[in-house]
């Protein structure tokens, strides 16, 4: 049983930690903040996936006319979530098991504003909503009808979002599963776009239609601050693709960009946030996960539990594809 003279005890050398830790803390960050000063790679966009090449070219024209890193990643994932052919995201998406897409998104400044919706349906641009959530409202997150509601109240308009591909697949897929949702390494392709612009300022989104005939109302990591997506303006910003549940866990992205603030390079914090993915994890049958993270000195890096995720990069002098690296093969 412990007695107040060893709660004092323990109370003092906690406060004593935290004191050094503080101490130790601050060192570093004046040494981040000289190297800041001479070493920052910027304008710099990242996002997930072979569509980010598209997206990264919508936010690079504002990125690179001096424009905002939020209007940029707002714009990128935009171009995702219109694509028609991408059923993933937005218009086009796979439905739930009843037949309904509904969309996840979330969206975070320089200043730790923030704002998303999810389980929201029948509305193209859900990013543009989750912007509007952040500027408009004292709110975090908006869900399902509310979403909606508040969506149409701001302007936008009703979209029918399942198109002939994706109801054709869905009408084959409930032949064969028995309305199990589908969970495999080919169905995890959330977007999301992380950019640093001319001023130093960071800003990421993320946006999906989540897991494929997923039990209505599920949502995943793609529109929860902490785990799909985290920006810190002093340190830096990351975002989650793949298994929702698995990133949820850990609280992903937040733990990517803590990993970053203590001196862990974009690749090792991401390497690091996987590593506790698999450790967490008893069955690793086609659980794919992957991060990638962005600093302040524009240094990007990612890395996913099995080989395959990819990621966009565009700069003033590189506009690319990265294949990351990757705990294991499948």
């Amino acid at each position: 049983m412990k007695t107040r003279r060893n709660f004092i005890k323990l109370t003092a050398l906690g406060s004593a930690a935290v004191f050094t830790s503080s101490c130790l803390t601050s060192e570093k960050e004046n040494v981040s903040d000289s190297k800041l000063q001479k070493d920052i790679k910027k304008p710099i966009v990242v996002s997930t996936w072979n569509h980010g090449l598209e997206a990264n070219e919508a936010s690079w024209k504002i990125l690179s006319k001096g424009g905002s890193a939020l209007d940029a990643v707002e714009a990128g994932v935009k171009i995702t979530e219109s694509d028609p052919n991408n059923t993933s995201v937005g218009l086009g998406g796979l439905p739930d098991r009843d037949g309904k897409v509904t969309l996840d998104a979330c969206i975070m400044d320089h200043e730790n504003n923030c704002g998303a919706v999810a389980c929201l349906q029948d509305i193209e641009n859900p990013i543009s909503v989750a912007r509007k959530v952040m500027e408009d409202t004292q709110h975090v997150m908006l869900v399902g009808e509310g979403a909606k509601q508040f969506a149409l109240e701001k302007g936008f308009k009703e979209t029918n979002l399942l198109t002939e591909k994706s109801k054709q697949a869905w009408e084959k897929w409930k032949e064969e599963s028995k309305y199990q949702p589908v969970i495999n390494s080919e169905n995890h392709d959330t977007i999301g776009l992380l950019a640093l612009d001319e001023n130093g300022n960071l800003s990421g989104a993320c946006t999906t239609s989540g897991m494929a005939y997923k039990l209505h109302g599920r949502v995943g990591d793609s529109p929860i601050i902490g785990a799909g997506l985290f920006v810190d303006n002093e340190v830096g910003a990351a975002c989650a693709t793949g298994m929702g549940e698995a990133v949820i866990r850990i609280a992903g992205s937040a733990i990517v960009v803590e990993l970053m603030r203590n001196g862990m390079s974009p690749t090792d914090a991401c390497k690091e946030a996987v590593n506790r993915v698999v450790k967490k994890h008893k069955d690793l049958t086609n659980l794919q996960v992957g991060f990638l993270a962005l600093n302040k000195f524009g240094e990007s890096g990612g890395y996913s539990v099995y080989a395959g995720f990819n990621y966009a990069i565009h700069t003033a002098t590189q506009n690319e594809m990265i294949d990351a690296k990757y705990n294991r093969e499948w």
